[in-house]
């Protein structure tokens, strides 16, 4: 389980007995100091409530190779909390889930849901990106044993279809895997169970997100950026938007894929308990046969 705090925010106390009494059985760090970043005490809290640490989004700059130090220091720093609190119950993952953030592209978060073939990177660029995920990969897995899941991401350098199949054509399978990310898939303008298909096999970790399909038609006609868009409702509780779940689920299970699916709901913070959200999405995952 995963998504914004609400107003006034939850401690990470609050935060993971919800999760525990709403059905869920792991969660995501969240925002790097959300959660403690003592391991020991990060454990205990987890054990405590039978809940796996799942994964870390750790988003950084990767099309300058200036900014590889500090990127891989980000994710070796997640991957070592991951590792220090993963136990049996984290299998399959942990995972860093890395995504490629806007510092060298910010107009990219003014054209998410929108972006056309020309916005893509220049080929210098997907060089840089491709060198910077696979030695990033490489060495939290050399150094934790934490594998390595790309978030393809509205807002960010790699949005689309496209874009990820690019992605999965210039870094290397055995490093990199992917995030299927269900809400951005479809505000990207692509259709869930095509990029499911399309990237099958190098699939580790799943997110679950709704998107409502009148809001995301709002924010293109309006040219909304990301933020404005998630801010008027982009995303939403798991069966109340536009993305197929039944089919998405279908899919999934006919590629046999057994790995963590992470509810997230980034609702606009006063719109609804997130306690309440959590419970009713847990009880549409079981209506699924989740």
């Amino acid at each position: 389980m995963s998504g914004f705090q609400p107003d006034p925010p939850l401690t990470y106390l609050d935060f993971l007995d919800q999760i525990a009494a709403s059905g869920y059985a792991g969660t995501e760090l969240g925002d790097w100091g959300f959660m403690p970043e003592d391991p020991a005490v990060l454990r205990r809290e987890l054990e405590r409530r039978r809940l796996a640490l799942i994964g870390a989004f750790t988003p950084v700059e990767l099309t300058d190779p200036v900014a590889y130090p500090e990127a891989e220091s980000k994710a070796l720093r997640a991957a070592r909390l991951l590792a220090a609190c993963s136990s049996a119950d984290s299998e399959p993952g942990p995972y860093v889930i890395l995504a490629a953030n806007t510092s060298r592209h910010p107009s990219r978060r003014r054209i998410a849901g929108r972006v056309k073939p020309l916005d893509g990177l220049a080929e210098a660029e997907w060089k840089a990106l491709a060198q910077g995920v696979n030695a990033i990969a490489r060495t939290v897995l050399s150094e934790t044993g934490v594998l390595t899941a790309f978030h393809p991401h509205c807002g960010t350098p790699v949005e689309t279809l496209a874009e990820t199949a690019r992605l999965v054509e210039v870094t290397d399978p055995d490093l990199a895997g992917l995030c299927f990310d269900t809400g951005h898939v479809a505000y990207a303008g692509d259709e869930p169970v095509e990029w499911l298909s399309a990237f099958l096999e190098r699939i580790r970790l799943v997110h679950f997100k709704d998107m409502d399909g009148d809001v995301a038609e709002a924010a293109r006609q309006n040219r909304w950026d990301y933020g404005r868009a998630v801010r008027e409702g982009l995303f939403t509780e798991l069966g109340r938007g536009c993305v197929d779940f039944p089919s998405i689920h279908s899919a999934l299970a006919g590629a046999g894929y057994d790995g963590w699916i992470v509810v997230e709901d980034e609702i606009p913070p006063g719109r609804v308990p997130p306690f309440e959200a959590a419970k009713r999405d847990r009880e549409f995952l079981r209506d699924l046969g989740l």
